[in-house]
Order: C-alpha cells, then structure tokens, then sequence
C-alpha cells in the first residue's frame, strides 16, 4: 500500500479491524490519562502505601524510559521530545503498513507512546507513580502508558524470536 495515494488511505480507514485498533489505541490513551489525572489531583503530596510490594508515588520523570537522559536542560529535553515525536511518527506509519498481529502489538505501543508524548508536551515531563519494591529494593517507578508499551515491546521481541514469516 502506498502510503500517500488517496484511495488506499480511505480503504485504511474503512477496513472494520483497522478501527477497532484504533479505539484500541485511544482507550489505552484514554485509560493512561484518567489514571494520570487521578493520581495528580489526589496523590501529590505524599507516597501512598497499597501492600508489601505496590505503593502510589508520583515522581515527574524528565527524561526517557526509567528516567534515562533527564536533564534540566530546556535544549537537550526539547531535542529528546522530538526525536520521540518522530519515532512515534514511523511507528504510526509502520502501523499502517502492518498485517493485522502487527497492529495489535503496534496499538499496545502507540496507545502509551501517546500517553506519554502528550504530558511531556502537556507539563514539561512525564507523572510516573506506580512503584514495584521488595524490602528496600524498588523497581524503576512507572504509569500506565508504560505497561501498554513495555507489553507491546514484550510481544514484538517474542514473535521476532519465535514466529517466522
């Protein structure tokens, strides 16, 4: 499929599984921002305890995944937004291009890519406030968005290794 020609996109958005992938996409934005706007209005303050392994922190991430690249930097954050911004760019354009398993794990991804995109763009950083921890270790804290992404990105390498066109 080209992706340019006029009657090829049409067809794109008229094919029945094309849309349920793309509410799939935009529940999983929609889900991330509920979660988002839930623990910002309610949990700001303060560390949440759930249980022994699970609490509610919010901690603003300003850089990529697991905090990696955070600076305080207003050039080198703006630079790392748009080179995210054109990944999820490709990806789109991947999506569009994929068999039908494809979008499902290409859904996962963008449906969090999304989420995360819009707060960096929204409030100059991403709220992480999901924290796994074992006694006195902690896992890196992460949202929402970042399950869909991690579970799409799982999904991908596991039909790279084991599924063979």
């Amino acid at each position: 499929m080209s992706f340019f020609n006029l009657k090829d996109k049409k067809d794109f958005f008229l094919k029945k599984e094309n849309i349920y992938f793309f509410l799939m996409i935009c529940s999983i934005f929609i889900f991330d921002r509920v979660s988002k706007n839930y623990i910002i209005n309610n949990f700001s303050d303060y560390t949440y305890y759930i249980n022994d392994f699970i609490n509610v922190n919010l901690i603003w991430n300003i850089g990529i995944g697991f905090g990696f690249l955070g600076t305080d930097s207003t050039l080198l954050y703006s630079l790392v937004t748009i080179i995210i911004g054109l990944v999820i760019l490709y990806l789109v354009y991947i999506f569009v291009i994929s068999e039908n398993l494809d979008k499902f794990v290409f859904s996962l991804i963008l449906g969090g890519a999304f989420g995360n995109i819009y707060d960096r763009l929204t409030y100059k950083a991403v709220p992480d406030f999901i924290d796994l921890h074992y006694n006195n270790f902690h896992w890196f804290t992460f949202n929402v968005a970042d399950i869909f992404i991690t579970m799409g990105i799982i999904i991908f390498l596991i039909r790279g290794f084991f599924i063979k066109n």
